[in-house]
């Protein structure tokens, strides 16, 4: 029999509103709608496929109130992560977002309406409490604090949706199972006991042997059940992980296994996430789960300390195994032994008996260098689909961003940049100068600080296309705020794959100095007020508080900076 979703009923909204489809879908071309962010359209999903049962919407505020304070929706049923839908003041004002209201939810990348929201209501969430009480710490060392702190807007909107249709794929579309769909195909093939496996990872032989191990212990099948919605910037795309599982896939016992993905945006939180996957595993009809050391855990803070006991998630999986009914795996550190060509546990493996490990940071190393991966460690086509798209460190794109004032020098530092890279050869090299990028990208803009915001904007996003292809790219806008900076920063590393490389010059040269040899008299314009919003002149330039080179054309030559930039990327291993 199998096992019984979360809170009782799986909420597949998109078979229970499936006869109102048609009217759903006239009604929202009538309706004022909300672009979904990137995590909003992987929680709708989730909501309307019934992964997030027993969720209906997004939680109002009683229910996020209670998953903050007690991970409980207000009836009871326990729920970890506040499922949240946010909108900004001019959202509520345009939209009239108010109780009652009804609105069209549609995906970002093509426009169609997914749902229709009745809103309960609209309120403002104390995200310090959110960050603290759900990840642990109001840090922005987390990915999801600083998403809390960066991107989440000033109002959550709560209430039930109605589906109106799935959001389209066109990758890996036969791996896309919904709860419904998953739990059916286990029905067919008589699967009973089904041990699932969470990861956002490539997977290695330890990890084939781990799962081949819990399956056989407790006389189940295994899911492979990888997260390809948000994970950690900076993680392997989706699109290299799913080819490495589909290769490993084919190294288990025949009929043991199966592949399916998950559409999740990963927040990262430990210990109430292992609960949340839990819930989600169990909803899409696993029986077993297996909990990692560290589950979800997002690194280090900002002490350098890890956000989260090892044991931390399994420990919270443990206390609430009544209710989840879902049986906790505890992960087991597998480690390899070539006396006898075999993975066992750590813990079982006698004293003295010789043991080989490669760390993830030694593989990822070994990836950038070209060293060999041994075959004890991994599969040969596992290899070869990371080395596919994992080149080696000197062949991988990056940006240098070359922030300060107008007239500071960074445009001829950057041209002479670009000369010498291009002696060197291996890459194209993009230059994006500040003034040439405004005419081209920018032309309407003016210079008030949200202006400056998007044009910063769209040079981080042209910089990391360019990047994530190979290309070194240069790219000197002023830059005044850290806080443009790091969103900078951000994009890039989140956004450019293997070419996430990113390196913040600050080009320090004096203010006096700028103004004093500005040929095209621009400062004198902005000193008669014909230009506003000037750094230097009636804008702060902030110093940036940690950049990878500070130079100043005052104190050093052009080609002693250049040399010293270059060496910046000559310790990085990219030239």
């Amino acid at each position: 029999m199998a096992i019984t979703p979360h809170g009782g009923v799986l909420k597949d909204l998109l078979v229970r509103d499936e006869p109102i489809h048609e009217q759903l879908k006239e009604e929202a071309q009538k309706l004022a709608d909300i672009i979904l962010t990137e995590r909003q359209l992987c929680d709708l999903e989730l909501i309307i496929n019934g992964g997030f049962s027993p969720l209906e919407g997004f939680l109002n505020e009683k229910d996020y109130t209670s998953v903050v304070e007690n991970l409980r929706l207000a009836d009871g049923t326990l729920f970890p992560i506040p499922i949240t839908l946010d909108v900004s003041a001019e959202d509520v004002e345009k939209l009239s977002l108010a109780p009652g209201a009804r609105i069209a939810l549609r995906d970002p990348r093509d426009d169609e309406a997914l749902a229709v929201l009745t809103v309960e209501d609209v309120y403002h969430p104390d995200r310090v409490k959110e960050a603290v009480n759900v990840l642990g710490a109001d840090d922005p060392a987390h990915p999801s604090v600083a998403y809390l702190r960066s991107q989440v807007k000033e109002f959550y909107v709560g209430g039930k949706v109605q589906a109106i249709q799935a959001p389209t794929y066109f990758d890996y579309v036969a791996l896309r199972y919904t709860p419904t769909e998953l739990r059916a195909h286990f029905k067919k093939l008589a699967w009973r006991k089904v041990v699932a496996f969470q990861t956002r990872n490539p997977m290695h032989r330890a990890h084939r042997e781990l799962t081949v191990r819990a399956a056989r212990q407790r006389q189940a099948n295994v899911l492979i059940h990888p997260v390809v919605g948000l994970t950690k910037p900076g993680d392997v795309d989706h699109y290299t992980r799913v080819r490495v599982y589909e290769a490993i896939m084919a190294k288990y016992p025949n009929g043991m296994g199966h592949l399916a993905l998950l559409p999740l945006a990963m927040r990262m939180a430990g210990p109430r996430e292992a609960v949340w996957h839990a819930i989600i595993r169990k909803n899409y009809g696993a029986t077993y789960f297996i909990v990692g050391r560290d589950h979800a855990g997002p690194g280090k803070n900002s002490q350098g300390k890890d956000f989260y006991g090892p044991y931390d998630a399994q420990d919270l999986v443990t206390k609430y195994r009544a209710e989840l009914q879902i049986e906790m795996v505890p992960f087991q550190q597998m480690t390899y032994l070539p006396s006898t060509d075999e993975y066992q546990p750590v813990d079982e493996v006698p004293k003295g008996v010789q043991t080989l490990d490669i760390s993830g940071t030694e593989l990822r190393r070994r990836l950038r260098t070209g060293a060999p991966i041994p075959d004890w460690f991994s599969y040969d086509a596992v290899v070869k689909t990371l080395r596919e798209s994992y080149p080696p460190r000197n062949r991988q794109g990056f940006v240098l961003l070359l922030s300060g004032l107008h007239n500071s020098g960074k445009d001829i530092l950057a041209k002479a940049l670009q000369t010498l890279l291009n002696q060197q050869g291996g890459r194209s090299v993009s230059l994006l100068l500040g003034d040439t990028v405004r005419q081209e990208l920018s032309s309407e803009l003016g210079f008030s600080t949200e202006d400056r915001k998007k044009h910063l904007h769209r040079i981080a996003f042209v910089a990391a296309e360019l990047a994530r292809a190979g290309a070194a790219v240069i790219a000197t806008p002023t830059a005044p705020t850290e806080e443009n900076r790091i969103a900078t920063r951000d994009t890039i590393t989140r956004s450019a794959g293997p070419g996430g490389n990113f390196f913040l010059i600050h080009v320090a040269t004096p203010l006096e100095h700028c103004e004093k040899t500005d040929r095209h008299g621009i400062y004198a314009k902005a000193r008669k007020g014909e230009i506003k919003g000037f750094p230097g002149v009636d804008q702060e330039f902030e110093t940036p508080l940690d950049p990878d080179l500070s130079v100043d054309v005052t104190q050093q030559s052009l080609p002693e900076i250049v040399h010293s930039i270059m060496l910046v990327l000559e310790s990085n291993g990219l030239i």
